[in-house]
């Protein structure tokens, strides 16, 4: 039986999602990020809680950079990135005095900061809590695992690219859910081939459908492919919201399924 927590300021939060991959570079941020405007762009209040110390780029992603976290009576007032406040991020990037500052720290100090972002943070009133975790099964990895155990419903979404090595790391991934008991939502391929910004034809750059083979071994939902889109990219990197920007993306109806089967994996579980 897991262990109960007092919710404290995630008691208005409905559904939280941590977003993992077994190795970096295959786009775990881009995913969160993706899936979080995807989700809000549906109707939902979304927060992103970026965990990976090291490389948190998703206030950079949301052109949030250089925004001051404020302290409430209930802790730290997350960073709203929309006129409504229905886009909130926190994230160790907001902390740093420069942008490129690196985070060298131990583990202990890591993992204290992890569990205060669990609970300090006054998140209101939220659809879903979307997690950018570090890559791998590192000290804050499952730090930020066993914080969040308690509140459910908790699932995970597991980020591949095609080639053997990455999907080889997922599976192990794949097993370290399964030992710590966290449900999976299901895979994601991401770069599932790059579409040309001339003639928006989609190449298959690298070896196709490993994620879909790897979920179906796994016995866990395929979630969807999303292609290498190079205008996706550049909106990201210049804080834009692609889907208002880009509605003629290739990338847009696979981000879209995949935000729909996550609602549909919420409206499943509940609570309402």
């Amino acid at each position: 039986m897991e262990a109960e927590a007092e919710p404290g300021n995630l008691a208005g939060v409905r559904h939280i999602v941590l977003v993992l991959s077994g190795k970096g570079g295959v786009g775990k941020s881009t995913v969160t990020t993706e899936l979080a405007l995807a989700l809000h762009r549906e109707g939902k209040k979304v927060g992103i809680l970026d965990v990976d110390l090291c490389g948190p780029s998703v206030p950079r992603m949301l052109r949030a950079q250089g925004c001051a976290v404020h302290q409430c009576d209930s802790g730290w007032v997350p960073v709203f990135v929309d006129q409504g406040q229905s886009l909130a991020i926190m994230s160790v990037g907001f902390l740093l005095e420069k942008p490129d500052e690196a985070v060298v720290w131990r583990g202990p100090k890591k993992n204290a900061l992890i569990k205060q972002f669990v609970s300090d943070v006054a998140w209101g009133e939220l659809d879903f809590l979307v997690v950018d975790t570090p890559p791998g099964t590192s000290d804050e990895h499952l730090s930020a695992v066993e914080a969040l155990r308690p509140y459910q419903p908790l699932g995970a979404i597991l980020v591949t690219t095609p080639q053997a090595v990455s999907v080889g790391d997922v599976r192990r991934e794949l097993t370290f859910c399964r030992k710590t008991g966290l449900r999976v939502i299901g895979v994601v391929e991401n770069m599932s081939g790059f579409v040309c910004p001339h003639c928006t034809e989609c190449t298959n750059l690298f070896s196709t459908g490993g994620g879909e083979e790897l979920a179906r071994h796994a016995g866990v939902p395929f979630l969807g492919s999303v292609p290498l889109d190079p205008q996706l990219a550049r909106s990201l990197e210049g804080g834009q919201d692609f889907v208002q920007e880009l509605s003629g993306s290739p990338a847009l109806p696979a981000l879209t399924a995949i935000a729909r089967k996550v609602l549909d994996w919420a409206q499943a579980r509940g609570p309402d």
